[in-house]
């Protein structure tokens, strides 16, 4: 069973992390619960998944994300984004936006602990200075992947 609490406290730790980052882009959002939550600490957030039932939040956009979309965010991050998170990365790379996901599983079958390992390599060689990991203080998938081009 996934922890009820975790879009606040990713929701918290990205308001901390990112103070200034008002225009968010939530990339593989599911319902909207990370904009709902993001939305009540004051931001701004754009929601992108392909699901018909979302809640009622003001920016939801029924489609999927890719490189190409138009760069009208501030931070680009993803809640078990799935097949989402290296996107995520690689949009923020060209960019020059910050990130931070937390993975719940590979997009290519790869374990988990190898998977984490290789997204922050993909960081890194995608021109992040600064990556980092934080855990979130929940049950479930709570390792979070950050990074941002200063510190």
């Amino acid at each position: 069973m996934a922890d009820k609490r975790r879009f606040d406290l990713f929701a918290d730790l990205l308001v901390e992390r990112f103070p200034s980052a008002s225009r968010i882009f939530d990339v593989a959002g599911g319902q909207g619960r990370l904009n709902e939550a993001l939305t009540q600490r004051g931001r701004t957030v754009t929601t992108f998944d392909l699901r018909h039932k979302h809640l009622p939040v003001r920016h939801y956009a029924q489609r999927i994300f890719t490189l190409d979309e138009p760069c009208e965010a501030e931070l680009v991050v993803g809640m078990h984004p799935d097949g989402a998170t290296r996107v995520i990365i690689e949009y923020a790379a060209r960019h020059q936006l910050p990130f931070a996901v937390v993975p719940c599983c590979s997009d290519n079958g790869m374990p988990y602990n190898p998977w984490m390992r290789h997204l922050q390599e993909l960081a890194r060689t995608s021109g992040f200075p600064h990556v980092e990991e934080r855990t979130l203080s929940m049950d479930g998938r709570a390792r979070v992947v950050l990074g941002a081009f200063v510190a």
